[in-house]
């Protein structure tokens, strides 16, 4: 059996976690990152496929082809932000089945055949993988700010021309700040989202 987390990792996950608009300047370290990506890595996938993809943008070059694709009101906290990273999904995932699911590695020609299916499949799990990814940053004491006020079709064709990869969202990344944060929304009731059949 698993044990609970204590109430401080809670804290710091979900309970007092916020999505962040102002970030401190401080640098995030190419080791943190790729620790990062390898904490999220570990979360479930179907099939183990793994599907997402993350472009980290660190750099002012990279953050300048991005910026022109963001919604007016994400361009300066995307400057802002010491990483923004694309969240996307690889259509061709499937290629990658042999090497980390070898129990079936024929569902790469199940993919391969069937394009709706692999995108579903993609997106799902992709969409999976991205929370995983905000969580891991939370746990290793970053703060997120994700976004999905930007040009998908413009991020794609600047970042992942001639490829399978497709955006699913942006988000920052960094030490965040209280500077335009937001008080908490209300979350819906138990009884408004939940059913116990």
């Amino acid at each position: 059996m698993t044990d609970r987390l204590p109430d401080a990792a809670l804290d710091q996950l979900f309970r007092e976690a916020r999505t962040h608009n102002g970030w401190s300047p401080q640098t995030v370290p190419p080791a943190l990152i790729r620790e990062l990506y390898e904490m999220a890595a570990l979360g479930p996938t179907a099939s183990n496929a793994q599907p997402a993809r993350f472009v980290f943008l660190v750099s002012d070059e990279g953050k300048q082809r991005l910026v022109p694709h963001m919604a007016a009101g994400n361009q300066d906290k995307t400057l802002a932000a010491p990483v923004n990273v694309l969240i996307a999904h690889d259509l061709n995932f499937g290629e990658k089945i042999p090497q980390v699911f070898p129990q079936r590695p024929q569902l790469r020609d199940v993919f391969a055949a069937n394009p709706a299916l692999a995108k579903e499949t993609a997106f799902r799990n992709g969409s999976l993988q991205a929370a995983y990814l905000m969580l891991a940053a939370r746990s290793l004491g970053l703060d997120c700010g994700p976004m999905s006020g930007f040009n998908a079709a413009r991020v794609n064709e600047a970042f992942f021309a001639g490829t399978g990869w497709e955006v699913n969202f942006v988000c920052n990344i960094g030490y965040g700040t209280d500077e335009n944060l937001f008080p908490r929304n209300p979350r819906l009731a138990f009884e408004d989202a939940c059913r116990i059949l």
